[in-house]
């Protein structure tokens, strides 16, 4: 069995995906872009919390990232309150989202498809805020996409991201499904050992992403090693229906960084 491309894989995935418009494929109506120019706006980096709204502090003029965030959602409301938005996803279809909600209302929004780990087409501390929701699950490796966070961000510049709590991926997801819960894999977790050892192919044309459950040691500790410091942090619950990990502890973890002052 080959080993496939996961970059290629995924944007495929989540192609399918957007045509079947699943939950994060599904671009914001007018009345929350109405609401935003008001001023009355949230959005998420995990799938239930709002993100505190003074880790944004005045987000107009502001130049925000947001990476791997396509599907017309958290961009446009940004863009509606203020800031000038660039969006990176790797799928073209989350990013036609995107440019939707964009070209309905007026918005002015920069759309570029691409890798999370390789923001080589931005130059050094290019913006105020990097916008990371759920997605780095997607990445075989989590370390390069926090460098490349903190080399685009300006200094003072803030990192918000959300990722899965690690623990999620060391249970049977079958089980899961039927309502069990039974330790099956070690971390940190990689749909592509399961796909060897296994033989469990997934299908990219069925929706099917390939994901991996890092470390918390690489995911804050890898933050930490990028340069950045942590300034805030939450968690956060899915759905009884999404897992029932969820019954017994949060499944999400969202955190503020911020990217110190250059020295002298």
């Amino acid at each position: 069995m080959d080993k496939p491309d996961v970059l290629h894989h995924n944007a495929v995935a989540w192609d399918v995906q957007c045509d079947k418009q699943g939950e994060w494929s599904r671009p914001v109506t007018p009345e929350l872009i109405a609401k935003a120019r008001r001023g009355d706006w949230q959005v998420i980096l995990t799938p239930n919390k709002a993100v505190p709204r003074e880790w944004f502090g005045d987000l107009n003029g502001r130049d925000v990232l947001c990476l791997a965030s396509g599907g017309g959602q958290q961009g446009p409301i940004l863009s509606g309150a203020g800031a000038k938005v660039t969006v990176l996803d790797q799928s073209a279809k989350q990013l036609d989202c995107d440019r939707l909600v964009a070209a309905r209302e007026s918005l002015d929004m920069k759309l570029v498809r691409g890798d999370m780990a390789d923001l080589s087409m931005f130059d050094g501390a290019n913006f105020d805020i990097v916008f990371h929701p759920c997605s780095n699950c997607f990445a075989p490796n989590v370390r390069p996409v926090w460098k490349e966070a903190f080399r685009v961000l300006r200094p003072q510049g803030v990192l918000m991201s959300g990722f899965l709590n690690p623990l999620f991926y060391i249970f049977d997801q079958d089980l899961d499904e039927q309502g069990t819960l039974e330790v099956k894999h070690s971390l940190p977790y990689s749909d592509l050992t399961r796909w060897q050892q296994e033989g469990k192919e997934l299908s990219a044309e069925n929706g099917q992403t390939l994901e991996f459950g890092h470390l918390l040691t690489d995911q804050i500790g890898g933050q930490i090693d990028a340069g950045f410091l942590i300034a805030g942090f939450y968690e956060d619950y899915w759905s009884d229906e999404a897992t029932n990990l969820n019954k017994y502890t949060p499944t999400f973890i969202a955190t503020l960084a911020l990217k110190p002052s250059e020295r002298p």
